[in-house]
């Protein structure tokens, strides 16, 4: 029978028995690995890396290929290409490993990976098996590179779109590794100085790391009181360049907690979402519902309003979207965000009027949008001519 390569503990060279995982990501048969370090050895023998952590996990994963394997006569009716697409992906990852690895060899590594799971989706699974995950997120956050050079730059990127890929079937655990100091801290250089390309994923895994607070509870508190991180997506927002998008979506996964709300708002972001919005006034943007949604939510925090009402474009942009001809998605957060304003503040009122918003509210009465959107905007329309009488009386 012959053993695949993958199959074979690096010590003894026979077919595992009981497979365990060290640290370093290296697989032995228990039987060897305990020997090797009773015999007083602190290193992995196949990467002879020290073991700052000494326990073995079980790699249950092998063990059951192992035994489908045994179970089918030894590879008689296993699929050969299944084997050879496990053994290489294997090579992969210990080159992927090794502290002699270069980083255009790396790169070259990830760009095979991302190879990989583009033409075989089923792929992805066998890597998430093989640990790809975490070994992905341990190269891209161990350490930012001082200098961003152009292989830097797109071996960050070809890993993140990877990681992207296999976070769709992988645990969202992986994450927590974050929670070290260090790797905050790469992730941070990476949103500050990394390219569009780069900040549109790193959005993307702060998307995964909110709606996943069940598995990254302490991560998502982190993420929330990081003022660098904060601001660099306020930024996004309110920048008109490809990322803006995904930065909108970031900031709206960091708007479910009110803590959170109340950081955001002190960094300014009331003008980064007005911002957003004035320029999807000119470019269609589906997000831009989403953002005139987080004013609303953002308005109940104190200070909130007096930064709206002071943005010179603050009150204009949101009577714009009061009516849009194309959709009434954000109209009914616009007329609410336009409530809250005028009821206190003359200087929102004359804005809000002046910028056409009696015109917009009567065209959307006559339009198809909902009936409850349209009581919004008759109470909005009351509350102007009550307060408008009000100060006529006061003349």
């Amino acid at each position: 029978m012959t053993i695949p390569h993958l199959f074979r503990c690096p010590i003894s060279l026979d077919l595992f028995t009981d497979p365990v995982t060290l640290c370093t990501g290296q697989t032995y048969d228990r039987s060897s690995i305990e020997k090797w370090l009773a015999a007083g050895n602190l290193t992995c023998p196949v990467t002879m890396q020290t073991l700052h952590d000494p326990s073995i996990v079980p790699n249950h994963t092998l063990r059951h290929l192992i035994n489908q394997w045994l179970q089918m006569g030894g590879g008689q009716h296993f699929d050969p290409n299944y084997l050879a697409t496990i053994d290489s992906l294997s090579a992969l990852k210990h080159s992927l490993q090794s502290h002699e690895a270069t980083l255009e060899t790396k790169l070259e590594i990830v760009q095979k990976i991302h190879v990989v799971l583009r033409e075989s989706p089923p792929a992805s699974n066998c890597l998430i098996q093989l640990g790809f995950l975490p070994l992905l997120l341990k190269q891209l956050f161990g350490k930012a590179e001082s200098k961003f050079s152009q292989v830097y730059v797109q071996f960050v990127e070809e890993s993140l779109s990877c990681v992207q890929k296999l976070l769709l079937v992988g645990e969202t655990e992986s994450l927590n590794l974050l929670n070290e100091e260090s790797k905050m801290e790469s992730f941070i250089v990476l949103f500050e100085h990394g390219s569009c390309s780069i900040k549109k994923r790193l959005c993307h895994l702060v998307e995964v790391i909110i709606s996943s607070s069940h598995e990254t509870k302490e991560l998502c508190c982190k993420l929330g009181k990081d003022d660098r991180l904060l601001r660099e997506i306020i930024s996004l927002v309110h920048h008109n360049s490809e990322a803006s998008d995904a930065g909108v979506r970031a900031f709206s996964a960091l708007c479910s907690t009110e803590t959170n709300r109340k950081t955001l708002v002190q960094e300014g972001a009331i003008n980064g979402l007005i911002a957003y919005i004035s320029n999807a006034l000119t470019r269609e943007r589906s997000l831009a519902a989403i953002a005139m949604a987080r004013i609303e939510q953002l308005l109940a925090i104190e200070n909130s309003k007096d930064a709206l009402i002071n943005n010179p474009n603050g009150v204009y942009a949101l009577v714009k979207m009061v009516f849009r001809v194309s959709d009434h998605e954000g109209s009914e957060n616009a007329i609410n965000s336009l409530m809250m304003i005028c009821c206190d503040s003359l200087q929102a009122r004359e804005e809000a009027i002046c910028a056409g918003v009696l015109t917009q509210l009567l065209l959307l009465l006559q339009s198809q949008c909902s009936n409850r959107t349209k009581t919004k905007a008759r109470m909005l329309l009351k509350l102007l001519r009550s307060k408008w009488a009000e100060e006529l009386k006061h003349v």
